[in-house]
């Protein structure tokens, strides 16, 4: 499921939960609605409210942290592919066949990383992609280097290489351990819903009320 698909099924069910709310307000006799109750109710609603805060805190953390160091990682590996094609540049015509390779590779890892489809770094960690990387290896590997320039470059070459590869692997597997877990996302689901159930249940049903709920809930699943 996608991020956009669980934040509207947040939406859906913080709206329904606060129309709920809303509605019950509106049948239940005034017995039920006096100062003590609601002052019971509003104590529940502050002990979900924090806990949602914080979770919801602690998921944007993670999110730009996640994002973060995928942004640092893929600027070195740009980088470092700049300097390993100036190296097989330096290293003379020989190279031109590992070169014509790296740039095949880079062009299909640009593609599979932002595919019409969204963003997926983790698609670096394809056997088609793995496939590319250690065949421009090999055709390092296969230089036959005849002055000293020639064998620096191919060294370095290779060590560019081998760390590209460390990078590609590092940003993949990170990308595939990052998914939350569904039963996580399903009580904080049930925490925002029973918030905004408080929410209505203790307002009058009229529009400004439905207005704000409305907003909050926005709020809520802009955040998610």
């Amino acid at each position: 499921m996608s991020t956009l698909a669980i934040a509207l099924t947040m939406l859906l069910c913080a709206l329904g939960a606060a129309l709920a709310g809303l509605l019950l307000h509106a049948r239940l006799r005034e017995r039920y609605l006096d100062a003590d109750s609601k002052d019971v109710v509003k104590g529940i609603m502050g002990l979900v409210a924090t806990m949602t805060a914080l979770v919801l805190g602690l998921l944007i953390a993670s999110a730009q942290s996640s994002y973060r160091a995928q942004d640092t990682n893929l600027q070195k590996m740009a980088g470092d592919i700049l300097q390993l094609d100036h190296l097989l540049v330096f290293y003379g015509p020989e190279a031109e066949d590992a070169r014509d390779q790296l740039r095949e590779a880079v062009a299909a890892a640009l593609d599979a990383i932002w595919s019409p489809n969204g963003v997926k770094i983790g698609s670096l960690g394809s056997l088609k992609i793995q496939a590319r990387s250690e065949s421009i290896l090999a055709a390092i590997q296969q230089l036959s280097p005849k002055t000293d320039a020639q064998r620096f470059a191919q060294s370095q070459a290779l060590q560019l290489a081998l760390r590209i590869g460390g990078l590609r692997e590092l940003l993949a597997e990170a990308q595939s351990n990052s998914a939350i877990s569904w039963l996580f996302l399903a009580a904080l689901v049930f925490w925002v819903s029973a918030l905004f159930l408080g929410f209505g249940f203790i307002a009058p049903f009229h529009a400004a009320n439905t207005l704000a709920l409305s907003v909050g809930a926005l709020s809520v699943s802009l955040a998610i």
